[in-house]
């Protein structure tokens, strides 16, 4: 071995302990008053525990269930249901009545102008028979006539 390097021996150094700063305790708060209205204050009971212990308190009411709410004999959609379907009937017979108007009126225009071409009609019957007893015009009577060859031969 080297004389300079001497094994070296470990040093134990001192140990700090640290202790934890307490904290101070909590302050309780104070649990909240109910407002009660005087007179009823509610009555204190006492329970003998069968060790012999005495346990002192309030009493307390059972646990009274909501009060059911009636349901009515017929539920409000049927209701609605119902409601509308009687609109609907309304605007029904309204829609036949429309229906009905809008026929008839068809029916009218149909016969008026049934009725325009009938007079219309008699009237230009009756220039062209009268045309017949009109005097004044050239009149030609073809008596014998022979086609051949389609050159008309008078």
């Amino acid at each position: 071995m080297y004389p300079d390097h001497a094994p070296q021996v470990p040093v134990q150094r001192a140990v700090k302990v640290h202790q934890p700063t307490p904290y101070p305790p909590a302050v309780p708060v104070p649990a909240p008053v109910v407002p009660m209205q005087p007179g009823s204050v509610p009555a204190v009971a006492s329970i003998v525990l069968p060790d012999g212990r005495i346990v002192t308190g309030y009493a307390i009411d059972a646990a009274r269930p909501e009060p059911v709410t009636v349901k009515p004999a017929v539920s409000r959609t049927a209701v609605n249901v119902a409601l509308g379907g009687v609109g609907f009937l309304a605007v029904c017979g309204g829609l036949i009545l429309l229906t009905s108007f809008i026929a008839a009126l068809t029916a009218f225009i149909t016969q008026l102008i049934i009725l325009a071409a009938v007079i219309f009609g008699g009237w230009i019957a009756v220039q062209i028979f009268n045309a017949s007893g009109h005097q004044g015009g050239t009149t030609v009577t073809i008596r014998k006539a022979v086609i051949k060859r389609n050159h008309f031969n008078g």
